[in-house]
């Protein structure tokens, strides 16, 4: 499975008594295959050093890129399918690189990648995506 995490899907499951902690441990464990691209990583070091602070941000992303199952991809086309948040399209374009079976995300701006025919992006929230990983 190829997956794309927005950077609160990722957030969340970052504290060690978080309910979805299991979709962190669930990558660790090399059940998935992570997509991203530098401007993902960026802005997931960017929010978990807002959130924590700047040492847990960048051990959280050189942990990343140390998982053999990360799918670093470089984003040469910028498909603008979200225009009413344009930075929502870099999990977009990264999806369609990756050939992600999906985008993990809350974010109701992704809603309207339901009604796009092509290129297909199917997206799960982080609770469907949970239960994806636990076999429900």
């Amino acid at each position: 499975m190829i997956v794309v995490l927005d950077a609160n899907a990722l957030l969340v499951s970052i504290p060690k008594k978080s309910v979805y902690r299991p979709i962190l441990d669930a990558l660790i464990d090399g059940k998935y295959n992570l997509v991203v691209s530098n401007n993902i990583l960026s802005e997931y070091t960017e929010i978990i050093e807002r959130k924590a602070n700047s040492i847990v941000a960048n051990n959280i992303a050189e942990m990343l890129l140390n998982l053999d199952n990360l799918n670093k991809v470089e984003v040469y086309f910028e498909w603008k399918l979200i225009p009413s948040d344009p930075d929502d399209n870099k999990y977009v374009d990264a999806a369609i690189v990756g050939s992600a079976d999906y985008i993990v995300t809350n974010d109701q701006h992704f809603k309207v990648l339901q009604s796009i025919g092509f290129p297909k992006v199917k997206t799960v929230t982080i609770n469907e995506f949970l239960n994806i990983l636990n076999g429900r």
